[in-house]
């Protein structure tokens, strides 16, 4: 059987060791894909620090780039050499949720513990997210995988694999926002930067950046912010329903803390809707006065991968890139091999970063 390296994680809340592993051979609806870059997500930090259990070992990593090198016989619309993103959407196309245009909640179940990786005396090693990304080469489904040209750089094409989508997908796929609407986004990490530019290029009325940190709200202003409010005050909701003049008709929480769930609905306007796109770790919990949001017709909703369509969204996200609508290098913080992805997750874990990338090429 092939091997390739990858960052295996064979502890939670420990470095990963980069290792030789097995990869299988694409199943007939299967692609594998020599990967180019792949960026560090908070979720994989999340998974890695145990925070939301699962199986090890593992490889983590799912926001990914590169081309495609092998193909299961059944596999169409995709040729030997192909540049494409990779994502952790594995969709089956066929159960209610993919009938309804609903893939990011495909209810078809998936289990990474018998995916194509393997240790190299045989043993299990989980495929984390359908992805396993820190890894040289990948085999995933054809849905995960959607085409790109050739003049899209593979750092920046990674990116569009989760945090982009994500971040734009909540505003305009979840939140249905409209033109001359008021937003707030909570955390303005990479996916926070993202929602804000969902904001923009959706018409906001005013977007209000919120963060703990001021140097992070200075970039917030440069993607698409035209307010900031520090976080660290006791009612920052106060100061930004000031710089609006009412409360938001969206607050976007983009950041997995269950106190930032507490307070959200504090910025909201008669009408409006909190969006729920970061992820607590397992067990965190936040609490609300639930006769408020009946008396003031609110909401919350939950956005996984921003509700995407894929080889719809993917697409108009890298044309409006192409058209310099959509901020795309300037997320990029730093560039890491393999051989350093534990310095990459360290630098990642101090907040500063919007995205390190892995690069394999």
């Amino acid at each position: 059987m092939p091997t390739i390296k990858a960052a295996v994680a064979h502890a939670f809340a420990h470095p990963l060791n980069v290792q030789e592993v097995i990869l299988a051979a694409p199943k007939p609806d299967e692609v594998e894909v020599t990967l180019e870059a792949c960026a560090i997500c908070h979720s994989d930090i999340t998974y890695l620090d145990g925070k939301w259990g699962g199986s090890l070992p593992a490889v983590y990593g799912h926001e990914a780039a590169g081309r495609i090198s092998a193909m299961g016989e059944r596999v169409s619309g995709i040729s030997l050499g192909d540049p494409v993103v990779v994502t952790l959407i594995r969709s089956c196309g066929t159960c209610p949720s993919c009938c309804s245009g609903r893939p990011t909640g495909c209810e078809t179940t998936y289990d990474g513990d018998h995916g194509p990786l393997k240790m190299p005396d045989g043993s299990k090693l989980h495929q984390a997210m359908a992805s396993g990304a820190f890894a040289e080469r990948v085999v995933v489904a054809r849905s995960q995988v959607v085409q790109i040209s050739e003049d899209v750089p593979m750092e920046v094409a990674s990116l569009i694999a989760c945090g982009v989508i994500t971040g734009v997908g909540a505003v305009v796929n979840t939140a249905k926002f409209r033109p001359g609407q008021d937003a707030v986004i909570i955390g303005v990490g990479g996916v926070g930067l993202n929602a804000i530019q969902g904001a923009r290029i959706a018409g906001a009325r005013r977007i209000v950046a919120v963060d703990m940190l001021s140097e992070k709200l200075a970039i917030a202003k440069e993607f698409g912010a035209t307010d900031t409010v520090l976080a660290s005050g006791s009612t920052p909701w106060v100061d930004a329903k000031d710089a609006l003049g009412r409360g938001a008709d969206a607050v976007f929480v983009t950041v997995g803390a269950a106190t930032a769930y507490t307070t959200a609905p504090n910025y909201l306007a008669l009408n409006g809707k909190v969006i729920m796109v970061g992820m607590p770790a397992t067990g965190a919990t936040s609490t609300y006065e639930a006769g408020n949001f009946a008396a003031a017709s609110q909401s919350m909703v939950g956005s996984k991968m921003g509700d995407v369509v894929i080889q719809r969204d993917i697409p108009w996200m890298i044309d409006l890139y192409k058209q310099g609508r959509l901020k795309l290098d300037e997320l990029v913080s730093g560039r890491w091999p393999l051989t350093q992805i534990n310095e990459a997750i360290a630098d990642t874990k101090t907040g500063s970063a919007k995205r390190n990338v892995i690069i394999f090429k």
